[in-house]
């Protein structure tokens, strides 16, 4: 059976806590309400045995009645009777000192302790999410300002490629004619183009521009805006573009007509927008910008944002004027100062180059402050779900035992409530604390560990600075391997030291057996900076420590909910690989059951 440490968490760890928080409330007032049972019967005996006390004394003011008659056999009765009276009185006032002594004290004084248990504990824990969550924020705020300026850094470029290729001639004029402001010339019809390579064929510049020219007018034309990049003009979906090719070029299938449309992207007349890389693919989600390059071959004019301001970058209608890039440059002129400019002789360029690499840095830096305050707060919220695991089954247990003693404080004074003892009995029988514990998993559980890395996200795709929450595809493209580097070196690890192991329990043990977190997060750190390691840095580590470093690497990688999916995915992605393939290797046994307990 999962225990709390693996059953309460969400995406955003205060979500699962809530859950967990809200049954230890209502486990706080269930605890009031048995000291409120106890209290109040208490209060009652203690009423019923003054009542019981207030018999003999009124008897006894009557004079003139059975005091006269002191050999009568009907006096002895009534002093019987009187007798039972005071006696009773005793047994319900021991009634109620037995109830104050054995459940309201002790269990009343217990329950405090337990509610300041629970608060208190609840509290730091929240101090550190609110942590947590400020830094994840703090991170979300600087990759958009990273991902900005390498935007900026991109278009820039671009245009210095296409815009600054023929500088214009100064115009002939009287000697007190002032010369004009320099201004950008594209490249005219009249140069000559080399041919390109489309697919399987080689294009002559006539038969490409009339092409472009096509396309131009046949492909769809629109726009597209994103959250962070802003918005590009001219674009068409990958989709659309396949289906031009296959129509108009002769492109037998959907990959050759892809050849294609990555040859147009390689060409420099496509560029694709709004993701990572340069790939080009047939798909209605992926856009891609025509760039002036194509505009100028073909002759079509291409649309351009008109500008809300006058900038310093010429009065012409060319495209560098036009373009948000251009106008941010020209901001930065404006700006500047030379008095407090801590680079005086920087150019623009340079200045958002440098900003770029600046913001990657702050990004890079918080990402890693980010992991290392998950690292913190999961080892923390793992100790704070086994402390709470014990204290609600030390609670359960705890009631169980009151109960007991309500009965016991009733039943050894008045035997002739043994009917009601009984049922009390009874009642006290059902009470399982362990099935209590678990109907509160079955029906409250909100999900496994599984650790929500937040990975350095790299503008170009690089993973080679980090190892865990990488895609598992993409880690092993950087090793160049089938399988991650990791993954096959902690498996020949661990055969290696399987012969010093007695019997396969001995082995599986291995992998069932509890590791700490907080000496697991020791391991993962050590090697989480995307560079293979040696057998020498794992010998410093118990042999269990390794393995749990490995289901942790499985855990951690990204889009998964579960341990399941992590054995899952590492069978799918090794699927004809090396001896060592996650389907053929001894671990996954125990793995699977270590998934299902």
């Amino acid at each position: 059976m999962p225990g709390f440490a693996d059953s309460f968490w969400t995406p955003d760890y205060a979500s699962g806590l809530g859950v967990l928080l809200s049954k230890l409330q209502q486990g706080i007032v269930e605890n009031q309400q048995i000291l409120t049972i106890a209290n109040m019967r208490a209060a009652a005996e203690d009423q019923y045995s003054a009542k019981l006390g207030e018999i003999a004394p009124a008897i006894d003011r009557m004079t003139n009645g059975f005091a006269r008659d002191d050999g009568a056999s009907v006096r002895k009765a009534y002093e019987g009777i009187r007798s039972e009276m005071i006696e009773a009185t005793k047994n319900h006032q021991k009634i109620a000192d037995s109830i104050r002594e054995l459940v309201v004290s002790p269990f009343g004084r217990w329950a405090d302790q337990h509610e300041l248990r629970v608060l208190n504990s609840q509290e730091e824990l929240q101090i550190r999410i609110k942590e947590h969550y400020k830094q994840s924020e703090t991170v979300k705020k600087l990759r958009t300002q990273y991902f900005s300026k390498c935007r900026l850094v991109e278009d820039l470029e671009e245009e210095n490629k296409l815009a600054f290729q023929s500088p214009e001639k100064e115009i002939a004029g009287s000697p007190k004619t002032l010369p004009l402001p320099p201004t950008i010339v594209l490249p005219g019809d009249s140069e000559e183009l080399e041919p390109v390579e489309l697919g399987d064929k080689i294009i002559s510049s006539e038969e490409l521009k009339k092409l472009l020219t096509h396309m131009l007018e046949a492909i769809k034309l629109g726009e597209v805006k994103f959250p962070i990049l802003g918005t590009y003009l001219n674009t068409s979906t990958g989709a659309d573009i396949v289906d031009f090719i296959q129509r108009n070029m002769g492109a037998s299938s959907v990959s050759y007509a892809e050849r294609i449309g990555q040859d147009l992207v390689n060409n420099g007349f496509l560029r694709l927008v709004g993701n990572v890389g340069s790939t080009f693919a047939n798909s209605s989600r992926m856009n891609y910008q025509w760039r002036s390059k194509a505009f100028q071959i073909s002759g079509i004019p291409e649309k351009k944002k008109s500008l809300m301001r006058v900038t310093s970058m010429g009065s012409g209608s060319d495209d560098v004027a036009d373009s948000p890039t251009a106008v941010a440059v020209a901001d930065l002129f404006s700006q500047w100062n030379p008095l407090n400019n801590s680079n005086p002789n920087e150019t623009p360029a340079e200045k958002l180059r440098r900003e770029a690499r600046e913001a990657d840095e702050r990004y890079k830096a918080a990402v890693k402050k980010l992991d290392r305050l998950r690292c913190h707060l999961e080892e923390e919220m793992v100790d704070y779900l086994k402390f709470m695991e014990r204290c609600e089954l030390d609670r359960l247990r705890a009631i169980k035992a009151v109960v007991l003693d309500f009965s016991g404080a009733i039943s050894n004074v008045v035997p002739s409530l043994r009917s009601t003892v009984d049922k009390m009995m009874l009642y006290q029988e059902t009470i399982q604390p362990l099935g209590d514990l678990r109907y509160l998993l079955e029906n409250y559980r909100t999900g496994a560990f599984v650790p929500r890395v937040q990975p350095y996200e790299n503008y170009y795709g690089n993973v080679d600075e980090q190892t865990f929450g990488v895609d598992l595809e993409a880690r092993a493209r950087a090793d160049r391997k089938r399988v991650p580097t990791i993954i096959t070196t902690i498996l020949t690890y661990l055969d290696n030291h399987y012969p010093d192991l007695e019997g396969d329990e001995a082995r599986r043990a291995i992998w069932l057996h509890e590791v700490p977190l907080a000496v697991a997060h020791h391991l993962r750190n050590v090697l989480n900076n995307g560079k293979p390691f040696t057998h020498e840095v794992l010998e410093k580590y118990e042999v269990p420590v390794v393995a749990n470093v490995l289901k942790l690497y499985l855990l951690e990688l990204p889009g998964l909910r579960n341990c399941e999916d992590g054995l899952h995915y590492g069978k799918r992605s090794s699927s004809g690989g090396p001896r060592q393939s996650f389907a053929k290797h001894p671990w996954t046994a125990p793995l699977e059951q270590h998934c299902h307990s």
